[in-house]
């Protein structure tokens, strides 16, 4: 089944500095912007830009993404030739095995599957980014310029290019170094981690990579500068859209919070549909005592306190005389009479008593924008905070079962 290009979506991250949020899945896993999970971003991607087989590599806690992604049917990866397919880590008879110990070495254990399909073409994506990519002009442009490797880079602040793997360019605009992570970068543009690779190439350097016992298994780290050393010839694809990595809280709640904005990334663009997997619940309800400011409400939930510069998941309760300031409530979160939940990241099924306070403004937040105040407190799922309590920064493991 010969296929021009395949996906390879590495969703397997524990999401560490999520902290509590990631407790239990997987940081494809969480919820986000209302009614969508992480994950639904690249594969809402790959089915626009016409990618019908991906590959989902999974690893830490992956049971509640399992069943989310199920046989693909809500971005239109259910078809005869091609699909979404769950990939864990296993071990075959006689081979020792183990977890996958870097992002080369998870392709790598999957390269049977990969040549199920004999792709001219793999794509190599993450699980925790948030954005909209036509992933064809990215395979047209690594087409055209004969590359081994496309990396698609965006333009950082030269203070920002401390935290990215930096390209440099060469006068003919192809890729001549790569470096991780530099203290004192020499160029702007910035590696986002979505590489398309020729297929034989990158096999090729993988099954090297593999047999080398120094090798970090990363495509940053080995993979890239091993290709460059090797004189094959990289290309970068610059991308000028809206793009975050949400890997932690911060970005988490500024990629959120940039949700209320229609000038970051369009969810009502009918020739872009970002899809998710979503339950069957009632239409949201706005009471009689209800007052909503710029903010998301989701399906399923029943607003009658205060609602401002917030971004509410499916089936959350907002009782009258409460109120959520800056927030982000997960699927399931309950807010009793009287509560306020300000500046904060609430996770699922969480019930915040009556009268009880769940973070606190940032001093001077008067007049202070959505973009510079960030989260205040994290609350775990599942967790109940008691009636009139008081819970601040660094309680983000109150109420622990």
């Amino acid at each position: 089944m010969k296929k021009k290009c395949i996906a390879m979506l590495l969703a397997g991250g524990q999401g560490s500095r999520l902290y509590a949020l990631t407790q239990k899945v997987a940081k494809p896993s969480v919820p986000f912007g209302g009614k969508y999970r992480i994950i639904d971003f690249p594969l809402s991607n790959c089915m626009n830009s016409g990618i019908d087989t991906v590959g989902v590599l999974t690893q830490y806690r992956p049971m509640k993404l399992n069943s989310y992604i199920g046989n693909g049917q809500p971005w239109d990866l259910d078809t005869s030739t091609g699909g979404a397919y769950i990939l864990p880590p296993y071990l075959g008879p006689g081979e020792k095995g183990s977890w996958f110990t870097g992002t080369a070495n998870a392709i790598y254990q999957n390269i049977n599957f990969i040549e199920e399909y004999d792709p001219e073409n793999v794509l190599i994506l993450s699980g925790d980014h948030i954005y909209k990519m036509d992933y064809s002009d990215m395979l047209r442009e690594h087409l055209e310029k004969d590359a081994a490797c496309t990396i698609s880079v965006l333009q950082v602040s030269m203070e920002e290019a401390t935290r990215f793997g930096i390209l440099n360019l060469g006068e003919d605009g192809y890729v001549c170094e790569f470096e991780e992570k530099p203290k004192h970068p020499k160029s702007d543009l910035a590696s986002m981690g979505i590489y398309i690779f020729n297929w034989p190439k990158l096999r090729k350097a993988l099954i090297e990579d593999e047999a080398d016992p120094d090798s970090s298994n990363d495509f940053g780290k080995n993979i890239i500068p091993k290709l460059l050393n090797e004189g094959e010839k990289l290309w970068p694809y610059r991308f000028k859209g809206y793009w975050r990595d949400v890997g932690t809280i911060e970005s988490l709640w500024d990629a959120n919070m940039d949700m209320l904005s229609a000038n970051t990334l369009d969810l009502f663009d009918p020739a872009w549909p970002i899809s998710s997997r979503n339950e069957t619940v009632p239409p949201h309800y706005i009471g009689e005592n209800a007052e909503v400011i710029y903010s998301m409400v989701t399906e399923g939930s029943k607003i009658d306190g205060h609602v401002e510069n917030s971004v509410l998941s499916s089936s959350v309760a907002v009782e009258k005389g409460a109120s959520v300031l800056y927030s982000v409530l997960m699927p399931g979160v309950s807010v009793k009479s009287g509560a306020t939940v300000q500046y904060a990241i609430i996770g699922e099924n969480t019930v915040i008593s009556e009268n009880a306070v769940v973070g606190s403004a940032p001093d001077g937040s008067d007049g202070w924008s959505v973009a510079t105040c960030g989260p205040d407190i994290i609350i775990k799922e599942g967790a109940h905070i008691p009636a009139g309590a008081m819970v601040y920064t660094g309680e983000e493991d109150f109420g622990n079962d």
